[in-house]
């Protein structure tokens, strides 16, 4: 899968999390479709499908091995070091950590490291 396939796996994995989610309805920037995200949010989708693959294949998919909450940690943390790349000063909710990301946030999280995990099998 090219690095642009992967960035679009990591939208879709997104999206797919915040409909199941997500307590009542998301905000339309959450669900917007691939066709429609900014070009920063692609690149920064692409960067962190990169480092969780790469992850998954230095760790001789020993990583997998990882509980759904470290795998969920994993990705939020790729994303917020792509926030700080993409914006000098992030929004706040860009950057949380961990512990103050909301519920539905981290499920998503985890929801992709698996659905790129699946995708290298």
């Amino acid at each position: 899968m090219t690095q642009a396939e992967g960035a679009r796996l990591f939208r879709e994995s997104w999206i797919a999390g915040v409909h199941e989610h997500f307590p009542g309805e998301p905000k339309p920037g959450y669900v917007t479709p691939w066709e429609e995200t900014p070009q920063w949010e692609r690149e920064a989708a692409g960067a962190v499908y990169e480092q969780v693959r790469q992850f998954l294949e230095l760790s001789g998919g020993h990583a997998a091995r990882l509980t759904r909450e470290q795998k969920g940690r994993y990705v939020a943390i790729c994303w917020i070091a792509q926030m700080f790349q993409h914006f000098e000063n992030p929004k706040p909710g860009y950057v949380a950590d961990w512990p103050d990301l909301p519920e539905w946030q981290k499920e998503t999280d985890a929801d992709i490291f698996e659905a790129i995990e699946k995708s290298l099998n």
